[in-house]
């Protein structure tokens, strides 16, 4: 069967069945789909684990079935399995065929009361006129604009901006950015400032819920403060006036009574991604209610196992692969480790006896004036934000990654003493190597924001 015509058949499942906020995300690019009797299971291979997108979409009677089918015809083809995202009626429905390990929250809101939080909300409202007084306007786009024109490529360029401005690579699976397919069924609303677009949001039905979720908050890295306030603000009162009583913005992850492990995991990951923030700032918006998110697997698989499966699955190429294009960007956490690190390491070229390391005394105490410039401008940029000084810094880094391994071919290596040494050398020719990629990638994003 053509791709196309297996989406359409998705869709018709979705739209009867989709039960949770997932359920339309499954018919962007990349899931495959294991089809049983009235429903169908929607998964991403990542070459050993099959990661599930949320729960079979089927009719009540169907989910039981279809998970059984789908966890045997797993096992035949090799391969693990998690649903990632899962709520509290399948865990009921599902019994002893999975087990579960909470991720997170979901919040929920009736958007019928969302005038009454403006009212309480005080803060909210001056984000919103500080948005407004700025000459921001909110409005819903319409398909045709979707498929063509000056909006849509207005979209992808704030679109693409965003995804420029984040310290993380982008991912996959769910939280894959896809604003133009299947615009019949899904929503989508701009912010404006002068005809020029700088905020979208993405709206998805979740049918059997008889709601939506703002799948896709995006703003231009040089929007106005309160303009994702307005987006919101906007899709709430649309869903209002059409006496929509559930709306979501989606998995808050790490959120509400996860285990321990996942608690440091939130606390130690918060440079790359603030999982507290994310949470905090959705509390403001006063949810009804928060539903709990999980992650379930079969019993016969580790929770831990299962969550790096999961992980896999939104990385894309697996999370070595991940952490090498996110280290390409230049995020700002490493290049305080850089500045961190370049200071004992100037102590350690200043304490170190000039003769054996250097030859000569002036070249000893040139590195170290070299790299004192170096550090103040890491310094400048890390808690100025001076992105001017970003292309000059790259270069002189570029050119110690020159020059080092000259110096330690020419010198060092005649005159190594042990492994020790070696090394010390190693690390000295690898270190402005990192640091020159590193500061590059920064550049490379904070030019393409700007």
């Amino acid at each position: 069967m053509a791709e196309s015509s297996v989406r359409e058949r998705v869709l018709e499942l979705v739209r009867r069945h989709g039960w949770n906020a997932t359920s339309f995300q499954t018919l962007e690019q990349g899931y495959r789909y294991f089809f049983h009797e009235h429903g169908c299971v929607a998964y991403v291979d990542t070459g050993r684990a099959w990661v599930v997108a949320g729960a079979p979409i089927a009719p009540l009677e169907a989910i039981a079935p279809i998970l059984s089918a789908f966890l045997g015809e797993a096992r035949r083809a090799g391969r693990r399995v998690c649903l990632f995202a899962t709520e509290e009626r399948l865990l009921d429905i599902a019994g002893d065929l999975l087990r579960s390990l909470r991720i997170g929250e979901q919040p929920v809101w009736d958007p019928r009361n969302w005038a009454g939080i403006l009212q309480r909300r005080r803060s909210l409202r001056e984000q919103l006129r500080r948005a407004r007084a700025r000459g921001v306007t909110v409005r819903e786009v319409t398909a045709a604009e979707l498929e063509s024109g000056m909006t849509r490529e207005g979209i992808a360029r704030v679109s693409e901006r965003w995804l420029s401005a984040h310290p993380m690579a982008p991912m996959e699976f769910l939280v894959r950015l896809e604003l133009f397919s299947f615009t019949a069924d899904r929503r989508c609303f701009v912010a404006e400032q002068g005809g020029r677009v700088v905020g979208v949001a993405g709206v998805v039905p979740v049918p059997m819920r008889s709601g939506w979720f703002i799948e896709d908050l995006v703003r231009d890295p040089t929007a106005p403060n309160g303009t994702a306030e307005l987006l919101i603000d906007g899709v709430m009162r649309w869903a209002a006036a059409r006496d929509c009583a559930w709306l979501t913005l989606g998995l808050a992850p790490l959120a509400g009574d996860v285990s321990p492990l996942l608690r440091a995991a939130r606390s130690s990951g918060r440079l790359l991604y603030d999982f507290r923030g994310l949470h905090s700032h959705r509390a403001k918006l006063e949810p009804e209610l928060w539903l709990p998110i999980f992650l379930s697997y079969p019993p016969s698989q580790s929770a831990w196992r299962s969550i790096l499966d999961a992980l896999v699955a939104f990385t894309r190429t697996g999370l070595w692969g991940f952490g090498w294009r996110t280290l390409t960007r230049g995020p700002i956490v490493v290049t305080r480790a850089l500045a961190a690190l370049l200071a004992p390491w100037m102590l350690l070229l200043a304490l170190a006896p000039a003769d054996r390391w250097f030859g000569m005394a002036w070249l000893k105490w040139g590195w170290v004036a070299f790299d004192a410039l170096v550090l103040a401008g890491l310094l400048r940029f890390v808690y100025k934000r001076h992105t001017t000084s970003l292309t000059p810094l790259a270069v002189a880094v570029t050119l110690d990654a020159i020059a080092t391994p000259i110096q330690v071919a020419v010198w060092n290596l005649p005159h190594a003493r042990g492994v020790l040494d070696v090394l010390v050398m190693a690390v000295a020719c690898a270190a402005p190597v990192l640091a020159a990629i590193v500061l590059w990638g920064a550049r490379r994003v904070r030019i393409g924001t700007e």
